[in-house]
């Protein structure tokens, strides 16, 4: 019957074909941003995340109004997004000197965040934020455009914290 060629075989089939339908990791990652130091000194620096909320103090108002409702503490990074609620991003994993992970925890689906440190001169370091979130594949496309200006916003924070009032690039 050409009706049941289609049909899986077992419980275990339907359920490996749901999952890969309806639930699959999606990643977005940023444009890479130049960040004024050397590799081992910005993973030292981003290592380190209570540092951030100092530096995320002294910004200017305009630029801190864009980094949006963000604090930092020394093992996360703790992000007020309506109407989710508060998501903390807590290390963990770290692989000196090109990788900073974490995982979200309070999401409502589960997420990672990873900083991606690439040496461009001695003196310059590549970065890119990298989010993977685990979203049914009907929501994507109404995630996935608020989930890649996520990745570029970190990026963007991580760049200028670094640079100062210049613009990441």
């Amino acid at each position: 019957m050409l009706y049941n060629s289609w049909m899986p075989d077992s419980m275990t089939d339907i359920l490996l074909i749901t999952q890969i339908i309806y639930k699959t990791m999606a990643k977005y990652s940023s444009q890479p941003v130049s960040i004024n130091g050397s590799q081992a000194d910005v993973y030292n620096k981003i290592s380190n995340l209570g540092a951030y909320q100092e530096l995320l103090d002294q910004m200017p108002d305009d630029l801190r109004q864009k980094a949006g409702d963000v604090r930092f503490t020394d093992e996360a990074i703790i992000i007020n997004a309506n109407p989710v609620g508060e998501i903390r991003l807590e290390i963990i994993d770290r692989h000196e000197p090109d990788l900073i992970k974490l995982k979200a925890s309070n999401a409502p689906v589960p997420m990672f965040l990873s900083l991606e440190l690439d040496k461009e001169t001695d003196s310059t370091t590549k970065l890119v934020s990298v989010i993977e979130v685990d979203v049914p594949a009907i929501l994507k496309p109404m995630i996935g455009p608020k989930m890649q200006e996520a990745a570029n916003q970190m990026a963007t924070l991580v760049g200028r914290l670094f640079n100062g009032n210049d613009q990441a690039s």
